[in-house]
């Protein structure tokens, strides 16, 4: 693991150590991995939805088949479990 090294005035300092101490992480490196896990996420998710906008203005059309919505809550299954999965990794809040 490689260690990064930040200087923060005071004042952030004492957010970081409150958060720390009142949201269940065990010391700053997990709060600071944690906020960066979100912001990987956030960044994730709006590709997806750019990619969904992209997709919904192009007007390709899907056939809406039973093989469609089968695939469809087989996906959705395996994100929730990937979701469900990561979120047992996360410290508790």
């Amino acid at each position: 693991m490689t260690t990064v090294t930040i200087s923060l005035p005071d004042s952030l300092k004492e957010f970081i150590d409150n958060e720390v101490q009142t949201k269940g992480y065990g010391n700053v490196s997990e709060y600071v991995r944690g906020l960066l896990r979100e912001a990987r996420a956030r960044e994730a998710n709006m590709r997806i939805e750019a990619l969904l906008v992209d997709g919904l203005s192009r007007g390709t059309e899907i056939p809406l088949s039973s093989v469609f919505w089968s695939e469809l809550r087989s996906d959705a299954a395996k994100i929730l479990a990937r979701h469900r999965q990561s979120a047992k990794k996360r410290p508790k809040r």
